[in-house]
């Protein structure tokens, strides 16, 4: 199922979720259906369970070998992550351009660590652990930040860098990548 995603201004998205307690079960499952469902449907390169209504640590996140969306990027390996942990590895941040499927239209200049270590379950229980670095470590720290009711647009330091995609970088320019 297709679920709309909430938009910033929505409450529901500055709370902090609830672990998820049992795993292999058919409510998880089928919640992990309706995230990949509607991830497609928006051509996301991820989603948090609370985006889309539930108050629970589950993220969603993979690009594969192409996304419309951010066509430069490398690709991300599909990835179901539930109660998540973030290590950074070293001190080293990198600002790029980020988007939100709750934030439509604009895009901020966001620093996030550069590498860092994931760890978390998938939805089976089976421990996940990689260490990434790139679009990849991007993606997973603003996946996980919905857990903690953090929307991108907090994380932006100069708001000069932060707005509507045709005001940043033109009309019927694609934007850069995240």
């Amino acid at each position: 199922m297709i679920y709309p995603v909430l938009r910033m201004g929505d409450a529901r998205l500055l709370r902090i979720s609830r672990p998820v307690e049992r795993f292999d079960t058919p409510e998880l499952h089928q919640l992990l259906a309706d995230m990949r469902d509607t991830m497609a449907h928006l051509d996301g390169a991820g989603l948090a369970a609370p985006q889309i209504g539930v108050d629970l640590r589950v993220v969603l996140f993979g690009t594969g070998a192409f996304n419309p969306r951010y066509p430069d990027a490398a690709p991300v390996p599909e990835t179901v992550l539930i109660n998540p942990t973030l290590e950074p590895l070293g001190d080293e941040e990198a600002e790029d351009w980020e988007g939100c499927l709750s934030v439509p239209g604009l895009r901020g200049m966001v620093p996030r660590w550069q590498r860092l270590r994931y760890s978390g379950f998938d939805q089976y229980g089976t421990c996940v652990e990689r260490v990434v670095d790139g679009f990849h470590a991007r993606v997973v720290q603003h996946e996980c930040d919905h857990l903690d009711g953090i929307l991108y647009p907090m994380r932006v330091r100069d708001l000069s860098r932060f707005g509507f995609v045709e005001e940043l970088f033109g009309p019927g320019t694609p934007p850069p990548d995240d």
